[in-house]
């Protein structure tokens, strides 16, 4: 199992938005996107918005202004890597943002987010996001550990 760890009452986003758009609303991952160390709850929906065309979309408190959240097109999480280890439990666990380090008693570490994965390499795994999904995926050319 993955282990996430939401910014955002995520059972109440999919709520709101699944009566708001009509259409089922899944939660899919807690990230960096665009700012380092600023993590934004990503949602997803199989079919394309309505309106905007998007897929995904992310939640993220409003940085600029300090109150309220912003909604925006996610779709771009599909391009991103996640480094995964195992922590003391057998479950999954990422570095949601640039400087979110873990470590566990197991030797396993991971920082970086999607900045860069840095990890004790011990079992480190990459995950990619498909259809609304985190799945196993292998190294690319466009990867790197650091």
């Amino acid at each position: 199992m993955i282990k996430h760890f939401p910014i955002t009452d995520t059972n109440k986003i999919i709520q709101h938005y699944s009566q708001e758009d009509n259409a089922p609303i899944s939660y899919v991952c807690t990230t960096d996107f665009k700012m380092s160390d600023r993590p934004v709850d990503i949602f997803y929906r199989n079919t394309p918005h309505p309106t905007f065309g998007n897929k995904y979309f992310g939640i993220a408190v409003n940085y600029f202004e300090g109150d309220g959240y912003i909604i925006f097109n996610a779709d771009a999480v599909e391009d991103f890597s996640f480094g995964m280890v195992e922590d003391d439990d057998g479950d999954l666990q990422y570095s949601q943002s640039h400087h979110d380090y873990k470590s566990f008693d197991n030797g396993n570490m991971i920082d970086g987010g999607r900045e860069y994965i840095r990890s004790s390499f011990s079992g480190i795994l990459n995950y990619v996001v498909r259809d609304g999904k985190m799945v196993q995926s292998y190294l690319t050319d466009r990867d790197s550990l650091v």
